[in-house]
């Protein structure tokens, strides 16, 4: 006889993460039109600029978005990166958690394996068409060309069409989507998002068709690719027990020892030994057959052992001279500064924070800042306020600085603030990678660093206020100059004749008193702009005035004496 128990087991199954995303595509960031297409695009530049980098190719990338009517897209990607093997095709377009970045300690755009294949599922459940992808990995070798969608219910490849291509160019990837889509500018738009790549990777050359067929290209602003960082261990810091567990199991070494040094980063036979005596284990236990209370008791004198800190050169930043060129290139300001924090740790993992800030020029002074948001290169544009970059800026006292700010809130002024969260392994709140989650260690980097940042900016706002006043100060003097000549005429009995001169000595006499605009510049170098702004003659004009003046003089200060 059926029981109630055997009937509900006939009803379960195994799920793939195919079929759970295609029910769930809002977790990967798939969860309205507006944001798919936005999406779709970052997901495949965001492959495109890795690979470019690591094959130490200088990117060039052609974004285009078509539109077809009735909310549908085509969204066509190119790069001329190193290309792509051709078995390695289907599945890293249509297979999901299928890469080479999830099992290695690396700074890199991809993490999970999931951001392109996602794409291609979100295609093809919302078109039924499938994506039509096309790679040269050389000159001498053919371009290979597939068709393809996801089988969800085996999360495997299915190659609708496979040929071989005549494509005129060294070496590349061209990935093409048909997809249901909205266009819209914006903050949150694919606009924006090509903005913000541009200003975070200077040495990338973006060409971008918007479905208004209007062509925009973002030329790169420096002509060196970043360092390639280097990949690392994992550090006795950052693991859990049921980790370390695994990693006992999975080990070829043949002793308790060796297993330290050689699966861990930072550990020497010094420190690799004290945690064997801490724990009570033998060094030369075979680490296959260490029980999960032992591993308990490893677990716990990982935490008494003093290690070196982890190794630094896998995260690579920007570097502030890349972070204000970049700036430079898409923001019209009047003031830029940039900070590059020192490496730090969270959970054993390298992380560095950068900051940049542009300040005055084109941008609004009645509204709150703008802020940018970036972890390993890539914009971050959705869920701002959940963010700890954001809960960040709020926390830090901007009236300090020179601008206003209502408790809890960000700051209001002509400001930009950028800031950029480079890691191994970025702690996003979600697979959608929109925010970045509340590590304590973070939070304090960021405040830090928008500390350094903002002491620099007070430092151009009060001497961009101490000219503007010696301006102020100075236009007054030079308005009463005449009728001073006039008086000291009619006291001295001078010709009319010498009027011009006593105007000349007297302007002489606030040259020398309040100094001249050119030593003002010379104090303040960066302030140039903010005297054309407020209606000064230029540098040139002043030093020709000057010399006018001197030719023109032929009274002496001790005539009015």
């Amino acid at each position: 006889m059926s029981t109630k128990a055997h009937e509900m087991a006939s009803k379960q199954r195994n799920i793939s993460i195919a079929e759970f995303f295609e029910k769930n595509r809002h977790l990967l960031g798939f969860d309205n039109k507006r944001k798919a297409l936005m999406t779709t695009i970052k997901e495949a530049v965001d492959n495109s600029l890795d690979a470019c980098e690591e094959a130490h190719i200088l990117p060039e990338i052609q974004v285009e978005i078509i539109d077809l009517g009735n909310d549908r897209f085509r969204v066509i990607v190119e790069d001329n990166g190193p290309g792509i093997v051709k078995a390695q095709i289907p599945k890293i377009f249509a297979k999901l958690l299928y890469g080479s970045k999830f099992h290695r300690l690396k700074m890199s755009r991809g993490q999970q394996g999931i951001g392109i294949s996602a794409s291609v599922l979100y295609s093809q459940l919302t078109t039924g068409k499938p994506a039509k992808i096309i790679s040269k990995i050389s000159p001498n070798e053919p371009a290979h060309y597939y068709e393809l969608q996801i089988d969800t219910t085996t999360n495997k490849p299915k190659i609708l069409k496979e040929d071989i291509r005549e494509w005129d160019i060294q070496h590349g990837t061209r990935i093409e989507f048909d997809l249901e889509g909205s266009y819209n500018k914006g903050k949150q738009s694919v606009d924006e998002y090509i903005r913000e790549t541009a200003i975070v990777n200077p040495h990338v050359t973006l060409v971008y068709t918007n479905p208004k067929a209007d062509q925009i290209i973002l030329a790169r602003a420096i002509d060196k690719l970043p360092p390639d960082p280097k990949e690392i261990k994992p550090h006795p810091r950052g693991i859990e027990l049921g980790i370390l567990m695994k990693m006992l199991q999975a080990t070829n070494t043949r002793t308790l020892k060796s297993f330290f040094q050689e699966e861990f980063s930072r550990v020497g036979a010094k420190s690799a030994q004290e945690v064997c005596d801490q724990s009570g284990i033998l060094s030369k236990a075979f680490p296959k057959r260490i029980s999960r209370e032992q591993a308990e008791r490893i677990f716990e004198a990982i935490k008494k052992v003093k290690f070196l800190s982890p190794p630094t050169d896998c995260v690579v930043p920007i570097g502030e001279i890349a972070l204000i060129k970049g700036l430079k290139k898409e923001i019209n300001a009047e003031f830029f500064t940039s900070v590059s924090r020192n490496p730090s740790v969270y959970r054993g993992n390298p992380f560095i924070v950068e900051i940049g800030l542009a300040y005055g020029g084109d941008l609004s002074g009645d509204t709150p800042a703008e802020i940018l948001r970036f972890a390993n290169r890539v914009p971050l544009l959705y869920q701002q306020g959940a963010c700890s970059i954001t809960d960040s800026i709020v926390k830090t006292k901007w009236k300090s600085y020179g601008l206003q700010q209502s408790q809890r809130s960000l700051p209001v002024g002509p400001l930009v603030i950028l800031i950029h969260v480079a890691s191994v392994w970025v702690p996003f709140t979600s697979e959608a990678k929109e925010a970045l989650a509340h590590y304590p260690e973070i939070i304090s980097e960021i405040k830090l660093a928008l500390q350094e940042a903002g002491r620099k900016l007070s430092y151009y706002v009060r001497k961009k206020k101490s000219v503007k006043d010696e301006l102020k100060k100075r236009s007054l003097i030079e308005k009463y100059i005449p009728h001073l000549a006039t008086a000291l005429q009619e006291i001295l009995k001078f010709p009319d004749l010498e009027k011009q001169n006593l105007e000349n000595n007297l302007g002489e006499i606030l040259e020398t008193k309040r100094g001249t605009i050119e030593q003002i510049e010379q104090e303040n170098k960066e302030y140039d702009k903010e005297l054309a702004l407020l209606g000064r003659e230029s540098k040139e004009k002043q030093e020709k005035k000057i010399e006018e003046k001197k030719l023109e003089s032929s009274t002496t200060l001790s005539d009015f004496e």
